[in-house]
């Protein structure tokens, strides 16, 4: 899976200890990221919305002027969990008593006879003992397979967007908060019903099986500031064949996240902010920037190499 997960940021520290390790990136890229960024505005001060990839590699620094010039406008930077609580050493401990099953079943017989057999397969080529996630909640191996995927294809969390912003905002001296607590964020997977669960790993499985072209190709839109490329390979997919999941992991999420962000726009101050979530949460007609567009703001998109027009 890819950019279709947005909980990767609070799964990451405690799933690597099992991913592959990432191969070193060494080529230079022709272009300098085109960012998915827009500006949303009232009267007094305004929000920029950064749509992250969570797993970068060093050829995509440095980032445009764009970026820098929003971070730099922005008083304060918020995340989708808060730096605090994505470093803390509680967070992979917290996430495994999350995933631990309580019912007494087993992992395969929460799945279908096909779904077993992929998952074997899937198992097979990483060499993986399935046995070692037998007491461990669907969600859990779903996200498993999704980050090792993405790990073994050089991609690594360290240098993702996210990360990258907490440690410049942490230099920098600049506030941050987060739009959800990391117990909520998995309180949504383990909260997830056992066809959502299924989904999960059925479309971990997808995507996997799709080998390292798919997700090059959502990263290289990604790179590409390619909204409606990325809204096509992430989420319209997901929302025809997993609506259960894409409304419980997009859409409910957005929903919470919006009054949060519009908060920041109605604060008696000028102080600007800079939003960095999963690029996911700000795409289609469910994403936050037509939420917010739909509320009335002026919303922009911020891309010197766009076309003319592009929103």
């Amino acid at each position: 899976m890819n950019l279709r997960n947005p909980f990767k940021p609070v799964l990451l520290g405690c799933l690597l200890a099992t991913a592959a390790t990432a191969t070193a990136d060494t080529a230079k890229p022709a272009e300098i990221p085109v960012p998915l960024l827009w500006k949303v505005s009232d009267a007094d001060n305004a929000v920029y919305l950064l749509g992250s990839f969570h797993l970068l590699k060093p050829s995509d620094y440095p980032l445009s002027k764009d970026v820098d010039a929003a971070f730099a406008d922005a008083e304060r930077v918020m995340f989708e969990v808060s730096p605090e609580e994505m470093q803390s050493p509680a967070m992979p401990q917290l996430m495994m008593q999350a995933a631990l099953r309580t019912d007494g079943k087993t992992l395969q017989q929460d799945l279908d006879a096909a779904t077993w057999t992929r998952l074997q397969a899937w198992a097979d080529r990483n060499g993986l003992p399935l046995a070692s996630f037998a007491m461990f909640e669907p969600w859990f191996m779903g996200m498993t397979i999704s980050i090792m995927e993405m790990t073994k294809q050089g991609l690594d969390p360290k240098l993702g967007l996210d990360n990258h912003f907490m440690e410049k905002a942490r230099a920098a001296g600049k506030p941050t908060a987060g739009l959800e607590r990391a117990q909520d964020q998995i309180g949504v997977l383990d909260g997830m019903d056992a066809v959502e669960q299924r989904q999960l790993i059925a479309e971990s499985l997808e995507q996997a099986e799709k080998g390292s072209l798919e997700t090059e190709r959502l990263h290289e839109s990604w790179r590409r500031g390619d909204a409606e490329g990325l809204w096509n390979g992430m989420a319209a997919d997901m929302k025809r064949e997993y609506p259960r999941l894409y409304q419980r992991i997009n859409v409910d999420r957005n929903d919470a996240w919006v009054p949060k962000i519009r908060q920041r726009l109605t604060e008696p101050s000028s102080d600007d902010t800079l939003v960095v979530v999963g690029a996911l949460h700000l795409l289609g007609k469910d994403g936050v920037v037509e939420k917010l567009r739909a509320q009335g703001y002026t919303v922009e998109r911020v891309c010197s190499a766009c076309k003319a027009g592009a929103r």
